[in-house]
């Protein structure tokens, strides 16, 4: 709701309140204050131009030059390029020196050949958007009133010495929505009184009701309507005060009809609607529910179909307005109207909201209906609009107002102790206190020593329970004025140990270079099973936005695959991603999935570049499985972890590992097959995916520090001839087995196969390191470990001492 502060001044006095202060103080009071716009802010030099003539600028055919009194010693000459310039015009001008929105400074110059001593301006150049400049004068310079002063200051005679607040409100607070409306809140703030408008209701000796009946077919969705009939109407321009009002408030002027009802609509809060009685077709308005499949051509020059949901106005035969939201083309008030019909209702606003929707429509009326009017204001709103109609447009409004009336309004009472109210809202307010915060609502009231029971205004159709009242004073009363305590026996969040872990994951990553990725749930069926370390049936969406987002994902790793697509494809050719997110396994039809939470990477190009030591190592199987050693490192469940050869479709067969946890499959880390290469679009990307549930929630044991070794260790290194399709990991865990008292270490360095090794073998070279803590090993000793240990690998695994 955009509100002017020389409008509001009408209503309320706010001698002393800057629009600033008033911003503050409305948003403490719970109404926020998104912005104030100044909208004559840096304009200077701009005033009121007469053209006394206008010639085809003798250089140029889309030029004019113009001849331009300023109220100065004598006219000047301006060079204008607006099509609709013509001898006769009052006009805006820029005088040299004057400064436009944007910083634009106007100068004297030269165009053509010949002197300009300023701009004629269109709205647009003084700062007005598009959309409220009125369509006459869209496309070229706006033409003043012919009583315009020459050498009259633009910027006060648009007022735009204004402030424009921008009221950001809630849903409930549609009492707002009006001049009137925020008036009453201002009021209840600064504890000052409201001035509304006053109706005189002249009228003449004819009655509205010997030209039109009424008829309401659905009084549910229709409890009261109104009209009221205006003859002898002059369509024309409305007065600048009006058009300007309208304009700061974001409403295109038209006319003085159809200005006066939008004018009505911002003061009250009412929506009303002006039809042309000669073009309605019949003297009787019925209002009822469309049939499926009527017609209505809407002002937006739009054929809309209609069904049973929407309500409609009719002349007993045919619509010619949807109600609440917009009125008929055919029924209009144009340049040649005499008598004009005028609604004011009261519509159910469900019923609006639903033809709003349903047509893509939303009006300054319908989004009113649908937040709530106030009903005691339909027929003021009418009476108010009818004469000023009469006053801009020349009519007379006659005698009455034709009604249906089956509106029933009953007053909300609220009651409510004061004691309550001070321990809901934490005050030591008094009954003295609390009476005059009413009294500045404007809300009647009786008190029964400390009990209150309040009779809320039909405007403010937002408070219904003693809640609703305890929230109104506290506002006004102040919320920094509401002392402040601590909570009592409370005891304070943090985070679980799922939680702390899972900020080491992403910790960890990230300090190894990678970067959070955050991929949709949603995928296609195509890819919902790629990478999938379980297969399940798909779990399909009822409603899916598109076939590429219509299936829960069973892994994460497809969707990253496309963020390192996306990243090539632009040139950016090292990624390094991670992503924790949750995959979904199918229970059955009509059953809930099951949520796993799952950590996966994808990473290609350069994990070292040291242009200057001429150092490049691309990523590698190795440099994945070792960010992941890292990481169990850091989450203290590396001795709990194997790597076994792995097969998944997707992945390349020779680079493609199985994680295990306590020798259950958790993950996996591989390539990326050639074939999946060319599916993304990539090249050499290593990915990974664990299940993350699992390896945070194993248990592991206290953290034990050791002391540095006071003694020396030693080290062996062995060589050992096995069949090609034992692993490195099975020989390892044997070793390790078998000199557990005293092998403390085994590392791989080195596979081999070619010369010197049989065929169908390879030589698996590794490093065994020896050592007791409380004294200095002997070769004996280290000796007889060491043919333990190679009496174990012949033993499991055939394996001969490389010679």
């Amino acid at each position: 709701m955009l509100v002017s502060y020389k409008w509001l001044q009408s209503y309320i006095d706010l001698d002393g309140i800057t629009p600033s202060d008033l911003a503050e103080k409305l948003t403490k009071a719970g109404i926020e204050v998104d912005g104030i716009e100044m909208p004559g802010e840096g304009l200077k030099n701009l005033i009121v131009g007469h053209v006394l003539k206008s010639e085809k600028h003798p250089n140029a055919d889309k030029l004019n030059r113009c001849l331009v009194d300023l109220g100065e010693e004598e006219p000047v000459q301006i060079i204008c390029g607006a099509p609709n310039v013509a001898a006769g015009q009052k006009v805006i001008v820029a005088k040299p020196g004057a400064r436009l929105p944007g910083n634009i400074k106007i100068k004297r110059s030269k165009i053509r050949g010949e002197v300009s001593n300023g701009m004629i301006c269109s709205l647009q150049e003084i700062g007005f958007t598009t959309k409220v400049v009125p369509k006459d004068y869209a496309d070229g310079i706006y033409v003043l009133p012919e009583e315009s002063e020459v050498g009259t200051e633009i910027v006060p005679l648009f007022n735009m010495d204004d402030a424009i607040l921008d009221l950001d409100l809630t849903a409930n607070r549609a009492d707002c929505m009006s001049m009137i409306g925020v008036a009453y809140e201002v009021g209840a703030i600064l504890n000052r009184q409201v001035k509304l408008p006053e109706i005189k209701g002249r009228t003449s000796a004819e009655r509205a009701s010997d030209y039109i009946h009424l008829k309401v077919e659905t009084p549910q969705d229709n409890p009261l309507y109104t009209a009221k009939i205006i003859k002898n109407v002059k369509i024309g321009p409305s007065p600048l005060w009006l058009q300007t009002r309208l304009m700061a408030s974001g409403i295109r002027p038209h006319n003085n009809v159809v200005d006066v009802t939008n004018y009505i609509l911002l003061e009250y809060g009412q929506p009303l609607h002006a039809f042309d009685y000669d073009r309605f077709g019949s003297k009787e308005v019925v209002v009822r529910r469309a049939k499926r499949d009527e017609k209505l051509t809407t002002l937006d020059d739009v054929e809309r179909t209609l069904t049973e949901d929407h309500l409609v106005i009719t002349n007993g035969i045919k619509p010619v307005a949807l109600a609440g939201v917009m009125g008929g083309a055919d029924s209009e008030v144009q340049t040649d109207t005499k008598t004009v019909l005028l609604e004011s209702a009261y519509f159910n606003g469900t019923v609006v909201r639903k033809a709003s929707r349903d047509h893509g429509l939303r009006s300054e009326s319908s989004s009113r209906f649908e937040k709530g009017i106030d009903p005691n204001r339909v027929r003021e709103a009418a009476e108010r609009a009818a004469e000023l109609i009469a006053e801009l447009a020349g009519g007379e409004v006659l005698e009455g107002m034709v009604e249906a009336d089956s509106l029933t309004i009953e007053p909300v009472k609220i009651d409510f102790e004061l004691g309550k109210l001070n321990k809901r809202i934490g005050t030591n307010l008094f009954v003295d206190d609390v009476e005059k915060i009413i009294k500045r609502l404007q809300f009647s009231y009786q008190v029964n020593g400390e009990s209150f029971t309040v009779t809320v205004p039909s405007r403010r159709w937002d408070i219904r329970l003693p809640e609703d009242m305890y929230e109104e004073i506290a506002r006004l009363y102040g919320y920094d004025h509401i002392p402040k305590t601590l909570p009592m026996d409370v005891s304070f969040g943090g985070l679980t140990p799922y939680q702390k872990k899972r900020r080491i994951v992403r910790t960890c990553l990230e300090g190894l270079g990678l970067m959070q990725s955050i991929t949709y749930s949603l995928t296609s069926e195509e890819k919902y099973s790629q990478f999938a370390m379980e297969k399940a049936d798909p779990i399909e969406l009822a409603n899916p936005m598109s076939e590429a987002h219509s299936v829960l994902r069973l892994s994460l790793v497809p969707h990253l695959l496309d963020a390192v697509s996306y990243n090539l494809a632009r040139k950016n050719k090292t990624v390094f991603l991670y992503e924790i997110g949750s995959v979904f396994y199918s229970k059955g039809k009509n059953c809930q999935p099951e949520e796993r939470e799952h950590l996966a990477g994808a990473m290609t190009g350069l994990y070292v570049d040291h242009p200057w030591q001429g150092k490049k190592e691309p990523v590698d199987f190795y440099t994945v499985k070792g960010i992941l050693d890292v990481l169990f490192e850091k989450l203290s469940v590396s001795r709990f972890i194997t790597y076994e050869k792995g097969q998944l479709d997707g992945l390349h067969p020779g680079q493609t590992a199985n994680i295990l946890l306590d020798g259950k499959v958790i993950g996996f880390v591989g390539k990326i097959n050639p074939d999946m290469e060319k599916w993304y679009d990539v090249k050499d990307v290593f990915v990974f995916e664990l299940h993350l549930g699992e390896l945070l929630m194993k248990e592991t044991d206290e953290l034990l520090y050791t002391s540095i070794p006071k003694f020396p260790s030693i080290s062996r290194d062995i060589a050992l001839i096995v069949d090609r399709e034992i692993s490195a990991g099975d020989l390892q865990r044997t070793i390790q087995d078998a000199g557990k008292d005293l092998l403390k270490e085994v590392k791989v360095f080195d596979v081999y196969e070619g010369e010197n090794v049989p065929a169908g073998k390879k030589s698996i070279a590794f490093t065994l390191t020896y050592y007791d803590p409380e004294r200095t090993l002997t070769d004996e000793e280290v000796v007889v470990e060491h043919e333990k240990i190679l009496t174990a690998v012949k033993d499991a695994h055939g394996a001969e001492l490389r010679k």
